[in-house]
C-alpha cells in the first residue's frame, strides 16, 4: 500500500504548514476527503479557527465550524503526518531582494518531527531551485534524513487567488512535480483529490518554480503597459478606459487594465526571477523595467491629485481628503503590500493628513504594518477630495448623489478620483465633478 492510499484508508495524516490565504483553504479542501492536520506557529489566529471563524474570509466561517482539520499551534502534531504540504509567504526586503526567511522557517520546523517515508510539496512561491537548494539541506539538518532515501520532495505551486470566489481551487488546473516518477505520481494523485479541474505533470521541481514565477510576471508586465498608456494619454487629453474598450473588440488584443500593483505576488514573484537571473549574471530589462512603473503609479496618482486641487483653486496644505479603500484589492481584507500606502504616504508630503475608510480590510493589520486607523464612511464629509481606491462591492454601490454628498458644498467644482475606473464618466461631468481615473 503506497502513501496515496494509506491517506485514503486514515492510516495517514496530511499536514499543512502555514493556514494564511493560500494553507487554509487547501486544508479545509483535503479534509473533505482525508485526515488533516493544520499548522500555523500563530496561536491568536489557531484560536480563530477552532472558534470557527474565518479572518481571511476565503472559505467562510461555517465551513471552518465545519471543517474536520485539526487545527493547531503544536508542531509536535507534524510528526504524526507523512504528507505534508507547506504554505508560507515569500516577501521581498526593502532593497527588493527575496526574503526567504518565512520558507526557510516552515523548513527548520517541519524538519525537526519529519520522519522516514515522508514527502514534502513546497507551494510557497520562489525562484527556480529555491526547494532542492534552499529547503532541502534544512529538512536534512532537522531531521537527519536523506533526501531521496529517507523522504521525497515535490512542489506544486500555489494559484489560489484571494478574494477571487470563481478561480478556486477546485476549479483551477493545479501545476504538480516530484524529484523522480515515483514522487511525482504520489503528488498528483493527492493534488487530484482536491484539483477537481486536474493536475499537470510538469517535467521537474525548477520548470514547476519557474512556471509559477513566470505567470505573475507576464501579469505584471502588461499592466505596466496599461499604465504607461494611461500616462500617455492622459498627457494628450485622451480617457485611456475608453481607448481600452475600443482596442478590446479586436479578437487578439490582450484585455488588461492599468492600475496599482500590490499583494504578496504579482508585486513581489517578479523580483524574485530577476534576483535569480542577476545571480547568473542577466541584467532583466523587460521585467525590472515594468516593475518601476508599477512601483511608482502611487506616486503618480497622489501628484495628479493635487494638480487636480491646484486646477480647482483648492488650497493643498491641510486639504480634507478620503481615501475609500485600502487593500491590495477589491473585496478581500488583505492589506499587506498594498501600493495604496503610496498614495497616502505621497499626499502627506504635500502636507495633506488623508483619512482612510475601508469596511472590508483587517484594521488591525493595517494598524499593525501601517500605523493607520482607518475612519468609517460617516467621517467622508466636507471633503476636498475624495479617491476610490480600491472597488469594493460597498463603494461600486454608491450613486453620484451619495458621492456629491462627501464634498464641502461650498465647492463648485468636486475632485474626484475614481481609481479603477469602476463608475461610468458621463455621471460625473464638469463642472459639478472634475473627474479623473486611470
Amino acid at each position: 500500500m503506497d502513501l496515496y492510499e494509506k491517506l485514503l484508508s486514515g492510516e495517514e495524516k496530511l499536514s499543512l504548514v502555514g493556514l494564511g490565504y493560500v494553507g487554509m483553504p487547501i486544508a479545509v479542501a483535503f479534509a473533505k476527503k482525508i485526515k488533516v492536520v493544520g499548522y500555523d506557529f500563530n496561536a491568536a489566529k489557531i484560536d480563530l479557527y477552532k472558534k470557527g471563524l474565518d479572518p481571511t474570509r476565503e472559505v467562510g466561517d461555517d465551513a471552518i465550524a465545519k471543517t474536520e482539520v485539526e487545527f493547531t499551534a503544536d508542531p509536535e502534531k507534524l510528526r504524526e503526518c507523512k504528507f505534508h504540504i507547506v504554505a508560507v509567504p515569500t516577501p521581498v526586503n526593502d532593497d527588493h531582494t527575496p526574503d526567504l526567511s518565512p520558507v526557510e522557517g516552515a523548513s527548520h520546523t517541519l524538519g525537526k518531527y519529519l520522519t522516514k517515508g515522508s514527502v514534502v510539496v513546497y507551494e510557497s512561491t520562489v525562484y527556480p531551485g529555491v526547494t532542492e537548494d534552499v529547503c532541502v539541506p534544512i529538512l536534512e539538518q532537522e531531521s537527519g534524513l536523506k533526501c531521496g532515501v529517507d523522504f521525497k520532495i515535490g512542489y506544486s505551486p500555489e494559484r489560489i487567488n484571494p478574494g477571487d470566489k470563481v478561480h478556486r481551487l477546485e476549479t483551477i488546473t493545479k501545476i504538480v512535480s516530484g524529484m523522480d516518477e515515483e514522487t511525482l505520481d504520489v503528488v498528483a494523485k493527492v493534488y487530484s483529490l482536491v484539483a477537481l479541474a486536474g493536475v499537470y505533470r510538469a517535467d521537474s521541481i525548477k520548470v514547476a518554480e519557474a512556471a509559477k514565477v513566470i505567470e505573475n510576471s507576464q501579469r505584471d508586465i502588461n499592466i505596466a503597459f496599461m499604465n504607461e498608456l494611461s500616462m500617455i494619454f492622459h498627457k494628450m487629453g485622451i480617457d485611456t478606459k475608453s481607448v481600452l474598450e475600443a482596442a478590446g473588440t479586436k479578437w487578439n488584443f490582450l484585455k488588461f487594465s492599468p492600475g496599482l500593483v500590490g499583494g504578496h505576488c504579482i508585486g513581489v514573484d517578479p523580483y524574485y526571477l530577476t534576483y535569480k537571473a542577476e545571480s547568473l549574471g542577466y541584467h532583466s530589462q523587460i521585467i525590472l523595467s515594468g516593475r518601476r512603473i508599477n512601483d511608482d503609479m502611487g506616486k503618480y496618482i497622489a501628484e495628479s491629485a493635487v494638480k487636480s486641487l491646484i486646477k480647482e483653486n483648492i488650497a493643498v496644505r491641510n486639504a480634507k481628503v478620503a481615501i475609500l479603500g485600502f487593500t491590495f484589492k477589491e473585496n478581500c481584507p488583505d492589506t499587506r503590500n498594498t501600493k495604496v500606502i503610496d498614495i497616502y504616504n505621497e499626499l502627506r508630503e504635500y502636507g495633506i493628513d488623508p483619512i482612510v475608510v475601508d469596511p472590508q480590510a483587517d484594521s488591525d493589520e493595517a494598524k499593525r504594518l501601517y500605523g493607520i486607523t482607518f475612519k468609517t464612511m460617516n467621517d467622508v464629509k466636507d471633503m476636498d477630495l475624495v479617491i476610490v481606491a480600491v472597488a469594493h462591492d460597498d463603494f461600486v454601490a454608491y450613486t453620484p448623489e451619495d458621492i456629491a454628498g462627501f464634498y464641502n458644498p461650498s465647492h463648485e467644482t468636486k475632485v474626484f478620483m475614481d481609481i479603477k475606473g469602476i463608475y461610468n464618466k458621463d455621471n460625473f461631468k464638469a463642472p459639478e465633478f472634475d473627474y479623473w481615473r486611470l
